[in-house]
């Protein structure tokens, strides 16, 4: 058997390709939607994909399991459980609990594990050749090393009202009845890593034991004495703002993602041509250096999504592709690094894009307006916005200021002044630009506080260590 671990970096997400040896066939699970890397597996195995499935509704990604199916004519699998609000809206064999999929001498079989999501499914992978019993367990976005998944997701991407709760216990009943009714050597592969916010506080590990979980994890203590309450409360507290553009991630997944097909090379653009598009208006431009290099300057109204390591993440956050269709043109350095960032950005249902640029030389330029720690107290503002995450606000903030993540911040801006200049901050800066960036294109007065909060602390920690002056 073959199992390979297939990992984005930016988005923390994590899909699998399982291959027959002796069939040559494979299955893929949880795939994303720039698809060359499942195909560059297959092909460098000899062997090709049969099946594509997927663990549950994926919130934080669109899903590639259309997208890969209709590349290579494979039969697409996914949940028929969690009732009928929960059931995918386009073609595929429905799987329920204990159902199986099977390739050569390997078998995948769904267990419903709902929590995370209603109809969330885990699978249990054998291998014939060695065993009669399961030995891996592919967990979705239900066991993370270290964690679980967040249940709280459907009240703040898809319209729920108190779900949390029962999705809560939900997860309890599924660790009990499912993941620890496996032994102990089951190897455990999640659907996410450190960095996701499809957990708490996942871990960075690749995979885990149900038996290590078993006896380490958190949680491990609440399902040994079956305290279904204290684990309900333990799960729910702290968890992290979900980004604004998980509701429209879980809508088109369960409808079903655009087919991209095969697409062109993105085309390089001179810059009179950005130039003449962008003073009609005809496209957006996005800027995808760091925030130190666009405070030198950068081009009007432009998108700060920087990349391509992070491009989905940022890119999600700045702009959003049900109130616009506006196609874009990335600053990148060559034609190999373009279509990197395209590759990241469609993994979020970002799909249009003119073209590509190499310079800012010959565009139009502006310089974002910043503002020095030292200069905050005395500067005329309407309002100080902390865009970093509930938790970290509760952690320490500026006093005065008021929380609105960048994830979110697009997303709400009915909370913000119309009128008058917004000082906005993240931890150090990075966030804080993707989001200036979108609210300035949205016609907001935004300046950012240079260094953000860790500029502001450090300025602050001097002031109260500067010697007094006694006469």
């Amino acid at each position: 058997m073959l199992l390979e671990r297939i990992y984005d970096e930016d988005l923390a997400q994590a899909s699998y390709f399982i291959g027959c040896q002796a069939k040559g066939e494979a299955v893929v699970v949880d795939a994303r939607r720039d698809i060359a890397g499942y195909l560059d597996l297959a092909r460098r195995h000899g062997m090709r994909i049969v099946a594509v499935t997927e663990t549950h509704i994926h919130a934080d990604y669109l899903s590639g399991t259309r997208e890969l199916a209709a590349a290579v004519d494979a039969q697409i699998y996914v949940s028929g459980e969690g009732g009928e609000d929960w059931q995918y809206g386009f073609e595929a064999t429905r799987l329920h609990d204990g159902d199986a999929i099977t390739i050569g001498n390997i078998t995948v079989r769904a267990r419903h594990t709902p929590g995370h999501t209603p109809e969330h499914l885990t699978f249990l992978v054998t291998d014939g050749a060695f065993s009669d019993e399961p030995g891996y367990m592919l967990s979705g976005d239900f066991v993370f090393a270290g964690d679980l998944g967040r249940p709280d997701l459907l009240d703040e991407a898809a319209g729920g009202v108190d779900t949390r709760f029962e999705g809560a216990r939900q997860l309890f009943r599924s660790l009990k009845n499912v993941f620890l009714a496996q032994p102990d050597h089951v190897q455990v592969y999640p659907a996410h890593g450190s960095g996701s916010a499809c957990g708490k506080a996942l871990g960075a590990l690749p995979s885990t034991t149900v038996g290590y979980e078993r006896r380490y994890a958190w949680w491990a203590p609440f399902l040994a004495n079956d305290d279904e309450q204290g684990f309900v409360a333990e799960l729910l507290d702290g968890q992290p703002d979900a980004h604004a553009y998980f509701a429209r991630m879980k809508r088109q997944n369960k409808e079903g993602p655009t087919l991209l097909g095969a697409l062109e090379p993105l085309a390089e653009l001179q810059p009179g041509q950005v130039a003449q598009a962008l003073d009609a208006q005809d496209v957006v431009f996005v800027d995808t250096r760091s925030h130190r290099e666009v405070h030198g300057e950068t081009v009007p109204g432009a998108l700060n999504i920087p990349g391509p390591a992070k491009a989905a993440s940022f890119g999600a956050w700045a702009y959003d592709p049900e109130a616009e269709s506006t196609p874009l043109v990335l600053l990148a350095p060559d034609g190999q690094v373009a279509q990197e960032l395209r590759d990241h950005l469609v993994r979020v249902g970002i799909d249009h894009f003119s073209g590509y640029v190499t310079t800012l030389d010959g565009l139009p330029t502006v310089t974002p307006p910043t503002l020095a720690p030292a200069d905050l107290d005395s500067f005329d503002k309407v309002l100080l916005l902390d865009v970093r995450n509930k938790t970290e606000h509760a952690a320490g903030t500026i006093p005065g200021s008021q929380q609105l993540s960048a994830g979110r911040v697009l997303w709400h801006t009915d909370q913000l002044p119309a009128d008058g200049t917004i000082v906005t901050y993240c931890q150090s800066g990075v966030r804080n630009s993707v989001a200036a960036s979108a609210l300035r294109r949205r016609g907001f007065d935004v300046v950012e506080l240079d260094g953000s909060y860790a500029g502001w602390k450090a300025w602050d920690q001097d002031r109260a260590n500067a010697p007094t002056l006694t006469k």
